[in-house]
């Protein structure tokens, strides 16, 4: 056993250690579910930026600057615009609701807005989803550990999926936002130290430059290949009204830590954004024929820098995955045993129930991840699929919610439905055109949304 996997080993126990001392001070769904609406400005930044950056934000960006240079760069920037319009327009909004009518998910936000077949709709919507971007972090995981110590891409997945279930099914969102902060110190400590020496071990700036200027596209920064500001449209919206993500903001103690705290977070990971992109650029510099681009990450982090740096490094970047898996299991759970459970299949059941339904659903949700991880081939695939379907679902109903009563769960229901089919055909036809298709999703979802509403409003209202 290699030097490099006994250390990521040690971090992992300390990291699971962690996280079940603090599930032992978890009594409730509360806690769970909120963190007791307790968490600060600190802690609150902390728990978003590290389930923010993931797979995507890591292996994946990385993997995207291998290939289509600088503009990977929007990748992870289009996240944190969307996290900024999250802090100052639309995070506000529904903390106060979620305040006033005692929410702890967004399908308590939805059943409270439209009514119960929103919730149910939404939340089975949102569990296939999930699945797919749980498998993503899991696939950054497999490659680290196939990179490190050649294990095959289902072990790698196991293991990931083991740490991660554990230590969230312990303590939920206050066992997450500690690990998490742990999390974040690595994440941060070890790209900041990998990504200079990194450069100096591909031959210093000017030689990185030249091998990114040799490829045709490679500091074109608006757009390249599959990369670009088109990430927009696909990431911006889901960034806004994920569930995992406002979940989390529920748990702001008040107003002013929840704009502090999320508007950190969006700037944070629009700096962030550029570091994985210098090192797939480096990457592709040291080694210029991966077979798998998304293994440039961890091929630099163990070829291109000393052996102690490439550990931190490895560390961050599992930091990274184990974080964002939390967060996903973190909607699994809170969806299956909050809004069908409880609200569907046993309204009475007291609080020791719920909250074992939602470890039980979180240990289904982390097996049910694994798997998906074995079949789907690539991190940006799997996150596409969960990004897409979130956006289209979700985005026109919550935000028309928060602003309008009048809608109703017709128009809702109408908008996921037409969003979804627009993207399916739209993803079915192997081509984007002029539009990517969550776009397409989107402008349906609105359109669908908007007849409705009129139709609504010509017929009468006893149409609902």
């Amino acid at each position: 056993m290699n030097g490099a996997l006994l250390g990521l080993l040690a971090y992992v126990a300390l990291i699971t250690a962690v996280g079940l001392a603090i599930g032992r001070r978890v009594s409730g769904t509360r806690d769970f579910f909120v963190a007791g609406r307790s968490l600060g400005p600190g802690l609150l930044f902390a728990t978003l930026l590290a389930a923010n950056i993931g797979a995507g934000s890591t292996v994946g960006a990385a993997g995207l600057a291998y290939e289509n240079g600088i503009a990977a760069w929007w990748w992870v920037g289009s996240a944190g615009v969307g996290t900024l319009v999250l802090a100052f327009w639309f995070g506000p909004r529904l903390w106060r609701v979620a305040r006033e009518h005692s929410l702890r998910t967004v399908g308590d936000y939805l059943e409270h807005r439209y009514g119960p077949s929103v919730r149910a709709a939404m939340a089975g919507l949102l569990w296939l989803g999930t699945l797919a971007i749980l498998a993503g972090q899991l696939i950054a995981m497999a490659w680290i550990l196939e990179v490190v110590a050649g294990a095959p891409k289902w072990l790698g997945a196991v293991v990931g999926g083991v740490v991660m279930t554990i230590y969230f099914v312990a303590g939920g969102l206050l066992s997450s936002a500690w690990v998490n902060l742990v999390q974040l110190v690595v994440l941060i400590v070890g790209f900041l130290i990998a990504v200079p020496l990194a450069i100096d071990g591909a031959g210093g700036v000017g030689a990185v430059v030249e091998s990114a200027r040799a490829v045709a596209g490679h500091t074109d920064f608006m757009a390249n290949g599959s990369s670009g500001w088109m990430y927009l449209i696909l990431l911006a919206p889901a960034f806004i009204v994920s569930p995992g993500i406002l979940q989390k903001t529920f748990g702001a103690r008040d107003e002013r830590t929840l704009r502090l705290g999320v508007a950190a977070c969006g700037v944070a990971l629009m700096l962030f954004a550029i570091l994985p992109p210098v090192l797939g650029i480096a990457a592709r510099t040291v080694a210029p024929g991966l077979e798998n681009a998304e293994t440039a990450l961890p091929v630099i982090l163990t070829e291109g820098v000393p052996a102690w740096v490439g550990l931190l490094g490895l560390a961050a970047v599992l930091s990274a995955e184990i974080s964002s898996a939390d967060a996903i299991l973190f909607m699994l759970s809170t969806s299956l045993s909050k809004d069908l459970y409880k609200r569907f299949l046993r309204p009475d059941a007291p609080d020791r129930d719920t909250l074992r339904v939602a470890r039980l659903a979180a240990m289904a949700g982390g097996l049910a991840g694994v798997v998906l991880a074995v079949a789907i081939p690539s991190v940006v695939g799997a996150l596409v699929i969960f990004y897409s379907l979130l956006g289209v679902s979700l985005f026109v109903p919550i935000v028309a919610g928060l602003h309008s009563r009048r809608p109703s769960s017709l128009e809702a229901l109408a908008a996921a439905g037409a969003g979804v089919v627009a993207l399916l055909v739209a993803r079915s036809h192997g081509s984007e055109g002029w539009l990517p298709p969550s776009a397409w999703g989107l402008a349906f979802a609105t359109v669908a949304f908007g007849a409705v509403f009129a139709a609504r409003r010509v017929v009468g209202p006893g149409l609902r």
